[in-house]
C-alpha cells in the first residue's frame, strides 16, 4: 500500500485537523505505517522537532496520532503572523524572512510548490499512507492560481480529496455543493466526497439530505461524526484550552483538596503556544481562563503572561489596558506570576529589539533581573533539565536572548519571590514538575489546593487521540475510506457547473 488522502474543509475550523488525526490513529491501529502532512500552515502554535525544526503543533499532534516522530517534511511551510499583513515564513523548519501576504501570494508561494511536492513524495516513499490536511477552503477562487495546500497539492500529487463540513454552524449542504461547484473540472475530478462533522441529534433525519446531496453531486458522504466536547487538540489559533475544548465549555473535575486553583492567562496580541496551559486545564480543580482586563486578575491564584510573536506590542497592550500595573502589584504582593517565552521577556528590565518590532530600546516591566536582546537567528531547541526537584522537558522558539543577572535559577530563566520566568514552552506537561509548581502556587496563594497524584498529561493526550480514532472507526464508512486512500478518487465523477471562473 502506498496511499494518500487530502482532508479539505468547507471553511477554516471545520475540523480538518482533528479528522486528519482521527484517520491517522484509525489507520495506525489497523497496522498501517502512516504519516501526516500539511504543505502550508498558518499558526502561532508551533513545535520543535528533535532535529531542531519548527513546525505547526497540529502536525506534531497528528504525528503522535501516527505514533511517529514529527519531522520538518510533515509541515514544510509554516507562516507565523506578525501583524495584519505580514508573516514570518518558516521553510523546512527554519525562518527565511518576513513577507507580506501580497508578496507571498504574488509569486513566492508558487515557487514553493516543488519543495512541498518533494517532501510529500519523500513521505510517501517511506510510509504506507500519508494523510494530508488542507487549509481554509479549497474553493478560494482568488487564491487558486498560487495554491499549494489544497487542490494545488492534490492535483500535483494525484490525491483524492475528502471535504469536511461543520454542520453545527449550519449551511453544510450549501457549503458542500458550493465547494465542488467552484472548482475547475480537473480539481472536481479529485473530490471524492464529503464528511459531516459535529452532528447533534438523530442521523436518520439527516439521511434524506445526504441522498439529495449525492443526487446533486454524484458524490457519497463518507460518514457523519457526532458532536463531542473537548476534541480540539492543539488548535492552530484561537483562545482555546485545547484538551478540554473551548474555555467556556471546559468542565473542571472536582479538586482533590478543599479549594480550586484559579489561573488567569493574559490574552496578549499575537499570542503563541497558548497550548502551554492545556496541562493546567487537565488538572482536577484547576480553572483556566483567558483575560484582558485588570480586574480579572484580582481573584486569580496564578497569572500567566504567555508567549507572543510580538513581545513589544504585547508590552504596550498590557500598559494601555492597565494590566501592566495590575501585574506589578501582584509581584510586589508576592502573588504568583509566570511569564513564558515572550511573557518572560517583557517581565525583564529592558528589551533591545531591532528584529521583531524594530523598536530599539524598550523598558520592560522590571519584575525580573533580565535583559533581552533580539537576535536574527531563532533559537529552536528541545531542552531538558530539573526544577523544583523534578525532571522537566520543554522546547524553545524565540529570537530574544535573555541575560539573567540575578534571582534564583529557574529552568533557563529565573524567579524572584513568586515571579517566575522561562523561555521553555511545554514544561508544564512534565507531570512531576507541574505538581511541584502548583503546590508552590497554592501555598503562596493561601489555597488548600492539592494536585492530583495520578494525572498524566501524556496519557490524557493518548486518550484524546484514541477518541478521535474511535470517531472514524465507528461513524465513518471505513471500507470506502480505505479504498479511497489506497486507490484514489472514483472514476467518472460528474462535473458540477459552473466550475472555477476563468
Amino acid at each position: 500500500m502506498s496511499g494518500g488522502l487530502l482532508v479539505a474543509g468547507t471553511t477554516s475550523d471545520a475540523g480538518k485537523s482533528v479528522v486528519t488525526a482521527g484517520i491517522c490513529r484509525w489507520l495506525v491501529r489497523q497496522g498501517v505505517k502512516v504519516a501526516p502532512f500539511k504543505a502550508q500552515n498558518m499558526s502561532l502554535n508551533s513545535f520543535v522537532t528533535r532535529e531542531g525544526a519548527e513546525i505547526g503543533r497540529a502536525q506534531a499532534m497528528q504525528a503522535q496520532a501516527c505514533r511517529v516522530e514529527p519531522t520538518a517534511q510533515m509541515n514544510p511551510v509554516l507562516l507565523k503572523p506578525g501583524g495584519e499583513r505580514s508573516s514570518q515564513v518558516v521553510l523546512l523548519g527554519k525562518p527565511v524572512g518576513e513577507m507580506s501576504a501580497r508578496g507571498y501570494h504574488g509569486g513566492r508561494q508558487q515557487q514553493l510548490l516543488g519543495t512541498v511536492l518533494d517532501c510529500l513524495a519523500e513521505l510517501r516513499g517511506t510510509y504506507d499512507a500519508v494523510i494530508c490536511e488542507g487549509a481554509g477552503s479549497p474553493a478560494e477562487i482568488n487564491l487558486r492560481r498560487t495554491d499549494i495546500v489544497n487542490m494545488g497539492i492534490a492535483r500535483g500529487a494525484g490525491l483524492p480529496v475528502l471535504v469536511v463540513g461543520d454542520i453545527d454552524r449550519g449551511g453544510v449542504f450549501a457549503s458542500f455543493f458550493g465547494t465542488v461547484a467552484l472548482l475547475a473540472p480537473e480539481d472536481q475530478a479529485l473530490v471524492a466526497g464529503f464528511l459531516v462533522n459535529k452532528f447533534r441529534g438523530d442521523v436518520s433525519l439527516l439521511e434524506p439530505g445526504l441522498e439529495m446531496l449525492h443526487g446533486l453531486t454524484g458524490r457519497h458522504t463518507y460518514g457523519v461524526l457526532p458532536f463531542q466536547h473537548g476534541l480540539g487538540i492543539d488548535e492552530e489559533d484561537g483562545l482555546r484550552v485545547s484538551l478540554r475544548g473551548t474555555v467556556r465549555e471546559s468542565v473542571v473535575a472536582p479538586p482533590v483538596g478543599d479549594d480550586v486553583l484559579r489561573v488567569a492567562v493574559c490574552a496578549v496580541p499575537l499570542m503563541s503556544n497558548f497550548t502551554d496551559v492545556d496541562a493546567l486545564a487537565a488538572e482536577p480543580g484547576v480553572v483556566v481562563r483567558f483575560v484582558d482586563r485588570p480586574e480579572e486578575l484580582s481573584d486569580a491564584d496564578l497569572v500567566i503572561v504567555p508567549g507572543t510573536r510580538g513581545t513589544v506590542r504585547a508590552l504596550r497592550w498590557l500598559r494601555e489596558r492597565g494590566l501592566a500595573d495590575a501585574i506589578a502589584r501582584r509581584a510586589a504582593e508576592g502573588r504568583p506570576l509566570l511569564g513564558i517565552c515572550g511573557g518572560f521577556q517583557l517581565l525583564g528590565e529592558h528589551i533591545e529589539d531591532e528584529v521583531e518590532s524594530r523598536a530599539g530600546h524598550v523598558d520592560g516591566l522590571g519584575l525580573l533581573p533580565v535583559r533581552v536582546r533580539f537576535a536574527r537567528e531563532k533559537t529552536l531547541t528541545r531542552p531538558r533539565g530539573e526544577a523544583l526537584g523534578e525532571r522537566v522537558e520543554g522546547y524553545e522558539i524565540h529570537h530574544g536572548v535573555a541575560e539573567v543577572a540575578g534571582g534564583e535559577p529557574f529552568l533557563d530563566g529565573c524567579r524572584v519571590g513568586q515571579t517566575w520566568g522561562t523561555h521553555w514552552h511545554g514544561s508544564l506537561e512534565s507531570d512531576g514538575f507541574r505538581r511541584a509548581f502548583l503546590r508552590e502556587v497554592a501555598a503562596a496563594a493561601g489555597r488548600r489546593f492539592v494536585p492530583a497524584p495520578d494525572t498524566s498529561f501524556a496519557a490524557l493526550r493518548e486518550e484524546q487521540l484514541d477518541r478521535l480514532g474511535d470517531l472514524i472507526e465507528h461513524h465513518a464508512d471505513t471500507d470506502a475510506l480505505w479504498r479511497l486512500i489506497e486507490s484514489g478518487a472514483p472514476q467518472g465523477l460528474p462535473f458540477i457547473p459552473p466550475g472555477a471562473p476563468a
